[in-house]
Protein backbone atom coordinates (compact mmCIF):
# COMPACT_ATOMS: atom_id res chain seq x y z
CA UNK A 1 0.00 0.00 0.00
CA UNK A 2 1.41 3.30 -1.04
CA UNK A 3 0.41 6.68 0.93
CA UNK A 4 0.40 10.00 0.09
CA UNK A 5 1.90 12.66 1.82
CA UNK A 6 -1.04 13.38 2.94
CA UNK A 7 -1.99 10.07 4.29
CA UNK A 8 -0.52 8.33 7.62
CA UNK A 9 0.15 4.62 8.71
CA UNK A 10 -1.82 5.50 11.57
CA UNK A 11 -5.41 5.31 11.73
CA UNK A 12 -7.28 7.85 11.84
CA UNK A 13 -8.90 9.26 15.99
CA UNK A 14 -12.50 8.10 14.61
CA UNK A 15 -12.00 4.44 13.60
CA UNK A 16 -9.69 4.03 16.91
CA UNK A 17 -12.72 5.26 18.67
CA UNK A 18 -14.68 2.76 17.07
CA UNK A 19 -12.87 -0.01 17.79
CA UNK A 20 -12.40 0.60 21.44
CA UNK A 21 -16.54 1.71 21.44
CA UNK A 22 -16.40 -2.46 20.05
CA UNK A 23 -13.94 -3.74 22.63
CA UNK A 24 -15.55 -1.55 25.50
CA UNK A 25 -18.91 -4.31 25.66
CA UNK A 26 -17.59 -7.97 27.49
CA UNK A 27 -20.56 -9.43 25.06
CA UNK A 28 -18.28 -8.00 22.30
CA UNK A 29 -15.34 -9.76 23.73
CA UNK A 30 -16.74 -12.84 24.11
CA UNK A 31 -17.94 -13.14 20.83
CA UNK A 32 -14.21 -12.06 19.33
CA UNK A 33 -12.62 -14.83 21.50
CA UNK A 34 -14.67 -16.99 20.12
CA UNK A 35 -14.18 -15.92 16.47
CA UNK A 36 -10.05 -16.02 17.15
CA UNK A 37 -10.92 -19.70 17.09
CA UNK A 38 -13.06 -19.84 13.76
CA UNK A 39 -15.67 -18.86 12.17
CA UNK A 40 -18.71 -19.01 13.70
CA UNK A 41 -23.07 -18.09 12.74
CA UNK A 42 -24.93 -16.17 14.72
CA UNK A 43 -26.43 -18.62 16.82
CA UNK A 44 -23.30 -19.96 17.64
CA UNK A 45 -22.09 -16.89 18.28
CA UNK A 46 -25.54 -16.49 20.98
CA UNK A 47 -25.82 -19.44 22.21
CA UNK A 48 -23.46 -18.63 25.55
CA UNK A 49 -25.50 -15.52 26.56
CA UNK A 50 -29.05 -15.03 27.58
CA UNK A 51 -29.77 -12.70 25.25
CA UNK A 52 -31.93 -11.61 22.24
CA UNK A 53 -31.24 -12.38 18.51
CA UNK A 54 -31.71 -8.49 17.72
CA UNK A 55 -29.14 -8.68 20.86
CA UNK A 56 -27.08 -10.58 19.23
CA UNK A 57 -27.06 -8.90 15.75
CA UNK A 58 -26.49 -5.14 17.05
CA UNK A 59 -23.54 -6.56 18.27
CA UNK A 60 -22.38 -7.68 15.64
CA UNK A 61 -23.15 -4.79 13.78
CA UNK A 62 -20.75 -2.56 16.00
CA UNK A 63 -18.14 -5.10 15.55
CA UNK A 64 -18.66 -5.11 11.69
CA UNK A 65 -18.86 -1.32 11.85
CA UNK A 66 -15.27 -1.37 13.65
CA UNK A 67 -13.56 -3.05 11.33
CA UNK A 68 -13.74 -6.08 13.78
CA UNK A 69 -15.62 -8.83 12.20
CA UNK A 70 -16.56 -9.53 8.28
CA UNK A 71 -19.39 -11.58 7.61
CA UNK A 72 -20.53 -13.10 4.54
CA UNK A 73 -23.67 -15.41 3.22
CA UNK A 74 -22.72 -19.20 2.33
CA UNK A 75 -26.54 -20.37 1.30
CA UNK A 76 -29.05 -20.24 4.58
CA UNK A 77 -25.66 -19.16 7.02
CA UNK A 78 -24.11 -16.01 7.82
CA UNK A 79 -20.71 -16.80 9.54
CA UNK A 80 -18.58 -14.48 10.90
CA UNK A 81 -15.25 -13.98 10.67
CA UNK A 82 -12.59 -12.54 12.66
CA UNK A 83 -10.84 -9.34 10.89
CA UNK A 84 -7.28 -8.84 13.27
CA UNK A 85 -5.91 -5.16 11.65
CA UNK A 86 -8.03 -3.37 13.55
CA UNK A 87 -6.94 -5.50 16.90
CA UNK A 88 -3.27 -4.71 15.55
CA UNK A 89 -4.03 -1.01 14.69
CA UNK A 90 -5.45 -0.39 18.48
CA UNK A 91 -2.47 -2.44 19.74
CA UNK A 92 -0.10 -0.14 17.87
CA UNK A 93 -1.62 2.91 19.04
CA UNK A 94 -1.32 1.63 22.79
CA UNK A 95 2.08 0.29 22.59
CA UNK A 96 3.06 4.01 21.76
CA UNK A 97 2.08 4.96 25.50
CA UNK A 98 3.13 1.98 26.98
CA UNK A 99 6.87 3.05 26.08
CA UNK A 100 5.96 6.42 27.23
CA UNK A 101 4.54 5.18 30.54
CA UNK A 102 7.46 2.64 31.29
CA UNK A 103 9.62 4.76 30.70
CA UNK A 104 8.58 7.37 33.25
CA UNK A 105 7.93 4.48 35.98
CA UNK A 106 11.60 3.19 35.58
CA UNK A 107 12.55 6.93 36.49
CA UNK A 108 10.19 6.98 39.21
CA UNK A 109 11.71 3.65 40.25
CA UNK A 110 15.01 5.01 40.05
CA UNK A 111 14.36 7.98 41.72
CA UNK A 112 12.47 6.18 44.90
CA UNK A 113 15.55 3.78 44.99
CA UNK A 114 18.02 6.68 45.25
CA UNK A 115 16.19 8.41 47.90
CA UNK A 116 15.73 5.18 49.90
CA UNK A 117 19.17 4.68 49.54
CA UNK A 118 20.27 8.55 51.19
CA UNK A 119 17.66 8.12 53.86
CA UNK A 120 19.39 4.92 54.84
CA UNK A 121 22.78 6.50 54.40
CA UNK A 122 21.60 9.40 57.23
CA UNK A 123 20.19 7.07 59.79
CA UNK A 124 23.45 5.20 60.01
Amino acid sequence: MRLSPTQSAQPSPDHLSAVFIALADPTRRAMLQALSQGERTLTELASPFSISVPAVTKHLRILERAGLISRSRQAQRKPCKLQAQPLKEASAWIDQYRAEWEARLDRLDAFVTNLQQQQSGESQ
